[in-house]
This record gives C-alpha cells, structure tokens and sequence, in this order.
C-alpha cells in the first residue's frame, strides 16, 4: 500500500462500523424475537449479548490501540497468539462468513420485493436469483473504481438507511400500550422454558452485532489509530440502542402471536400494521436502501480480509495484487465469485434467509473467539503495558468475558451449524496448502496444527453425512 492512499476520517470508520451493523438483521428482529420469545426472554437475550459484544468491543478497542502494527486485526492477532494455520482458519473463516452474509441481504431485498412483485418470492426464486447476479456484478465494478470513492458512499448511505428504522420507532413509541406489553409478558411467562426461548435469540443476535470489527479491519486506512477504537465503541452502542428498540417495542403495540407470524422484513409489516400501507412501503425502501449500503461495507471488508491475509502470506500471493485504484483486485473477484455461487445455491434452500443468517453468526464466532483470547493472552504477559500497566487487570477482565461469551455462543448455536461451519473450512484449508506451497514451506508446524485440521475434516465429513441423511436440514 502506497503511502499516498486516502486514509478514511473518524466519522468514516465509524460509518464502516455501523454501515455494517445495520443491514438485514435489523429489519427481520420483530418477527425473529416474537417467534422465539417474549418481552422477557428478549430482555435477557440482549442483556447477554450486549454484555457479551460490549467486551469483544473493548477488546478490538484495546488490540487496535496496543498492536497498532497488526492491520485487518481480525485474523492477525490469531496469527499472532496461536500461530498460521489458526491465522489461516481465523481470515478464511471471517471472509467466507462474510460472503455468507452478503448472500443474506441479496435474499432479504428480493422477499421485500416479493410483497409487491410476486415473482421474487421468499427471494429464491429463479427471478430474484437473476436480478440479485445483476446486483452482485454492479457493486463489484463500483467497488473496483477505488475504495476511498465506496467508503464515501457507505458514509452517505448509512446516513440515509438510519431514517426509517428512527422513524419505525417513534411511531412505535408514541402507539406504546403498557396493557399490550404486559399481556405479552403473561402469555410467554406460561409457555415456559425461559431459557430455551433465550437460546433460540442467541444466533441472531450475533448476526445483528457481527459489523462491530469493521473499523479494525480497516484500520490501515485510519487517519489516527484512536479513531478506530472510538469507532467500535461508538457504532456499538448506537446500533445496540437502535436493535433494542426494535425488537422490544413491537411487544407493546402488537400482540406476539400477530408479530410472529409476519412476513419478512417484519418491520415493514409491523408498521403496516399500524399506520396502513405507507408505512409497510416506506420502511420496504428503508431496508433496500440499508441492506445495499451494509452489502457495499461487507464487500470491501470481505476483499480487504483476504487482500490482507495475502499480504501477509497466509492466502495464495494472487489476493494480493491491487488494480490502479489501489483496490485489492483479485481478492474481489473471488470474494464476488463465491457469493454469486451461494446465491445460485439458495434456489435449493426451503428458508435461504435464516439459514444464511445463522451460518453467518456460527462462521463468525471461530475468529471472534481468536480475537478475544489474545486479549486474554496480551494481557496475562502485560506485553504492551509498559505503558499504563494500570489498565492490564481491567482489559484482562474484559477479554475473558469475551471468551466466555463467544464459547457460550457456540454452545447455543448448536451442533448443526459448527458441523456446517466445518463443511467450509475443510476444503478452505486448499488455500493454505497453496499459500504454504509458494513460500517453500511444510504446510503444518507441528503436532498441534495436524491435529485442528484432522477435527476439522472429521466434523466435515459428519457434516456432509448429516446433510445426506437430512439430519441437517437447509
């Protein structure tokens, strides 16, 4: 990267953090809470993943300020803690994740579309798919005019897309029915299985929170290296705010059983509900204007991943060669690539949101968890605390909650999507064996890496025989 690369502004990063936040997963909480739980199963849920995602946050805050030499801090700091082949599995995990998720938003735009134009469906039929290529191959060929020209957009945009969730829930707040809130309360209180209820929320809070390292991935773009801890927290807690409101309110105006069986983006139903057809239209463009501005901000974060972790030879040296733009070229493609396959792929799936959706979060927590745990291990070796060691026990603390939630998650995720998640990350594991090949090198380090990769293609293999079998149902 030249030194005469455009670096990105403090209002910049932040964007990218909330540009990412604030995508499909916002629009389809209403209907996603309802079906799960009621106002106090929703309660704890965000509770546990806002004290969960509020210390992941603090740790990129802290890894970004004390490793400022570790750009796109996502997988370099488990390259880092644990050695390359965990590094590998970290950036391959994060950036398939992330095509993952930018297939979910494509599927989200064509349901939403699917309530005026029939055609489109649940947004996988053979129409949607068509359009959704279309889509796919235009933002590419933005994306590739230069990334300053698509951070600037996504400044723009995730201005613009914060109107109609604002709006949602002003109208929601001033429609507030405390009888309403509390007949819902009673009603989940006698289904019982609280926790349960909690567990079925756990994916998708992840899937709403995951955006929150947007601005560490880009950190080699920042003007100062502060602002990218300014960022995470600041787009955390703005977003948290915002994602609250939206699944909680709904309970007050609405009863739960009406909200759950909504159709996708229950937002705009919910507000059609309310105020007539209007209200369903304008949030229906709210959410295209959204989603497309999310899928600008994981496109780049997706290229800059792997362009990254080509740098820095741990992804074949092709993902990292950039055009006269300064965009990482190639690492594009591929990422665009892949995601036009997985879009194909949703012609097959009998729900390609949701499935998406928690295949993204389970996909996400693996380098999640990395991350965290070299907060731990920072910490415990006081490694860049010369200076204000006083800070040492309180980012420790921090970093180990992060562990703790980000096991728990997988926990309550359950064993179909780790199984899934193991499905990508075998074949994944060809790159490394490329990129290991280049340098001249073996491709395991020892004992240990031997080891993770042959768990890996266990799990794979009882994926695929689960998917045969139908005991994994997509």
């Amino acid at each position: 990267m030249s030194n005469s690369t455009a670096k990105m502004s403090r209002i910049q990063l932040t964007a990218m953090v909330v540009g990412g936040m604030v995508g499909a997963g916002i629009f389809s909480l209403p209907r996603t809470f309802a079906n799960a739980t009621g106002p106090v199963g929703a309660v704890i849920a965000w509770v546990i993943a806002g004290i969960g995602m509020y210390t992941l946050a603090r740790v990129f805050q802290h890894l970004a300020q004390r490793k400022p030499d570790l750009d796109a801090g996502v997988f370099m700091y488990a390259k880092e803690a644990f050695g390359d082949y965990p590094g590998f599995l970290s950036a391959f995990g994060y950036w398939i994740g992330s095509c993952i998720g930018n297939v979910s938003y494509w599927v989200l735009i064509k349901s939403t579309l699917g309530a005026f134009f029939p055609v489109f469906g649940d947004g996988n039929t053979l129409v949607a798919i068509l359009v959704a290529s279309v889509g796919i191959w235009l933002f590419h060929f933005l994306i590739l005019r230069g990334v300053k020209q698509a951070a600037f957009i996504n400044t723009v945009v995730t201005f613009a897309k914060v109107i109609p969730i604002i709006v949602f829930i002003v109208i929601l707040a001033f429609a507030y029915k405390a009888d309403m809130f509390s007949l819902n309360i009673q009603l989940a209180a006698q289904e019982g299985g609280i926790v349960q209820q909690v567990r079925a929320t756990m994916l998708v809070t992840v899937f709403v929170f995951i955006g929150i390292e947007g601005a560490s991935v880009y950190s080699r773009y920042a003007k100062k290296r502060e602002d990218v801890g300014f960022a995470t927290i600041t787009g955390f807690c703005a977003v948290t705010a915002l994602m609250v409101l939206v699944s909680m309110l709904p309970f007050a105006v609405l009863p739960r059983t009406d909200v759950a069986g909504m159709r996708q983006p229950s937002m705009a139903a919910v507000l059609e509900q309310l105020v007539g057809p209007w209200g369903g239209l304008f949030v229906s463009i709210g959410l295209v204007v959204s989603v497309l501005g999310a899928y600008l901000a994981w496109s780049l974060i997706c290229a800059e991943v792997m362009f990254a972790a080509a740098k820095n030879k741990d992804m074949p040296v092709l993902f990292a060669k950039e055009n006269a733009n300064e965009v990482p070229a190639n690492a594009l493609w591929i990422t665009n690539i892949i995601v036009q396959l997985l879009v194909a792929s949703t012609y097959f799936s009998r729900d390609a949101f949701t499935l998406m959706l928690n295949l993204t979060s389970s996909m996400a927590l693996i380098p999640y968890l990395f991350v965290a745990a070299y907060g731990v291990i920072l910490a415990r070796r006081g490694e860049s605390y010369e200076v204000r060691p006083q800070e040492r026990n309180r980012d420790l603390a921090f970093a180990l909650v992060a562990v703790i939630y980000t096991v728990f998650m997988i926990i309550a995720g359950g064993l179909s999507y780790v199984l899934l998640s193991a499905v990508l990350y075998a074949p994944g594991t060809a790159l490394y064996f490329w990129a290991r090949r280049e340098r001249g090198l073996p491709v395991f380090q020892g004992a240990v890496d031997i080891g993770i990769f042959a768990v890996i293609v266990i799990a794979a293999v009882a994926g695929v025989v689960g998917l045969a079998t139908g005991y994994i149902a997509v």
